[in-house]
């Protein structure tokens, strides 16, 4: 308030000031530079009431305190205009793959809707530490808010507290040292997958919150960004978790749609060998 609260005429105002009714106060914020960010994303699918893309790693989806114009939000009004498509749901800022939107609000609505009352099914493609013994499995631990920590953390909670969280998964592919999973979320906990995972001891690579070390890496990135020195502790620049396929219905058409994003190149490279068709054919049938 000291150096950014002004009057109506542009003089500035003293903190001692008092401020009374009908008065008006102009804060200035100074300027600020957007972290860097993918400025494009990917059309999967696109008519008259829904739009699908591909959101690279590392765009927000939504403006906060740290980004405004370098988001999702933002690039779909630059080419859509005052009009754009709504997005019905999220993905983290660090999360690639599929990303719905409504081209009009009934289509929005019907689609948050759909999300909402878990009528949408969700899979996704993860490479994890380790290699999962099981085919395939259902993971029941009910999560909440963590007690201590970051306020953004979530945790394991013991059964009948905190909310149920289900997460059904099947092995994709494995080697020597990791696992390429398919994840079918039952539920939508925040973090649920990455704490999931972490909780039966195959954190996803790359994750800064819920790795081997806990939430320290994403304190060093905080302080002093990715050096290589954390690139190499976290095994990949970011949490290796990708969209992989929407199953919903038509908000006008009323007839199921199947949608898929590709494994982000990234991923693909992190992974180290070819993925054939039905590798990825098995993951839907998780």
């Amino acid at each position: 308030m000291r150096s950014c609260a002004y009057r109506a005429d542009g003089t500035r105002r003293r903190p001692s000031e008092r401020v009374r009714a009908g008065e008006h106060v102009v804060l200035v914020r100074p300027p600020f530079e957007e972290p860097h960010v993918p400025l494009y994303f990917d059309v999967i699918y696109e008519d008259e009431a829904v739009l699908a893309v591909d959101k690279p790693s590392g765009l927000p989806v939504h403006p906060s305190a740290t980004y405004h114009k370098n988001t999702l939000t933002y690039l779909l009004r630059q080419r859509f205009g005052p009009d754009a498509p709504q997005i019905a749901h999220r993905l983290d800022r660090e999360t690639s793959g599929l990303l719905l939107c409504g081209r009009t609000r009934a289509a929005e609505r019907d689609l948050k809707i759909g999300f909402e009352n878990r009528r949408v099914s969700k899979r996704y493609l993860a490479i994890v530490r380790g290699v999962m013994p099981d085919d395939e499995g259902r993971i029941d631990l009910p999560l909440d808010r963590a007690k201590e920590g970051l306020h953004i953390l979530m945790e394991v909670t013991p059964k009948g507290e905190g909310y149920p969280s289900v997460t059904r998964y099947r092995v994709v592919a494995r080697r020597d040292d990791a696992t390429l999973v398919s994840l079918a979320p039952e539920s939508g906990r925040q973090h649920q997958l990455r704490v999931h995972l972490s909780a039966i001891g195959f954190p996803i690579i790359g994750d800064k919150l819920y790795g081997p070390e806990g939430s320290q890496p994403f304190l060093d990135y905080i302080e002093t960004g990715m050096t290589d020195e954390l690139r190499q502790r976290l095994g990949h620049d970011r949490h290796a978790l990708h969209a992989y396929e929407l199953e919903f219905m038509h908000p006008t058409q009323h007839e199921p749609m199947t949608l898929r994003a590709p494994l982000a190149d990234d991923l693909v490279r992190l992974w180290g060998e070819a993925l054939d068709e039905a590798a990825l054919a098995s993951a839907r049938a998780c």
